[in-house]
């Protein structure tokens, strides 16, 4: 409970400081669709790296430990107010129980979705989407080794896709000529079988707008 309440602190202060350059002068320097609307699509395009952390929820908590990740995105303006998002990200997990052989598991994940930037709350952005989650295990022995009915993870020693949605918050907290810079927040969930798998993931980011 303790650390749920400082991440989300942590969140609410940078929400502040986004919400800081509200002023005239900084919103005339954020990147934004403010072309008509016959041609804002894909009249800009930027590109961003982020790092941070994920944090399970629920069942999923009690499985594996926090995990850092490491991602790359695309922003383009899509319509009035709205952007495409599309984002690649990689994370490493560790289990919390001892899975002979496996010492952690593979996580790739591609997001398509969209930002919606409503005025009242300029410059934060809040959007949605669909996942799709890669994992693997990190081993390369003989399956047959294992217990598909009762050793944890066993299933994951062979590729595992599952899909779902994701809502999340865009918090830019510094913004200089073509830069922006600041953090990303996301609920993720996966539509796995028989409970679902939820996800918060916060991270920061270095955007830089392409044209």
């Amino acid at each position: 409970m303790d650390k749920l309440f400082r991440i989300v602190s942590f969140i609410c202060i940078m929400a502040v400081a986004a919400l800081a350059q509200a002023s005239p002068e900084l919103a005339k320097a954020l990147p934004d669709s403010t072309v008509s609307l016959e041609d804002v699509s894909f009249s800009h395009i930027y590109v961003f790296i982020e790092g941070g952390k994920k944090h399970p929820v629920g069942d999923l908590a009690d499985a594996v430990d926090n995990s850092f990740y490491m991602g790359l995105g695309f922003r383009y303006t899509y319509w009035e107010n709205f952007d495409g998002i599309i984002l690649f990200q990689y994370s490493y997990f560790e289990p919390h129980f001892d899975v002979p052989r496996i010492n952690g598991v593979h996580e790739v994940s591609g997001k398509l979705g969209l930002d919606y930037r409503w005025n009242m709350i300029a410059p934060i952005v809040f959007g949605a989407g669909f996942l799709c989650n890669w994992t693997r295990a990190d081993y390369d022995g003989d399956k047959k080794a294992f217990d598909f009915n009762n050793d944890y993870g066993a299933t994951l020693t062979d590729n595992e896709t599952e899909f779902g949605w994701f809502a999340r918050l865009n918090l830019p907290v510094f913004t200089y000529g073509n830069y922006r810079a600041g953090m990303n927040v996301s609920w993720e969930q996966l539509w796995t079988l028989p409970e679902r798998s939820n996800m918060l993931v916060v991270g920061l980011y270095v955007e830089r707008r392409i044209w």
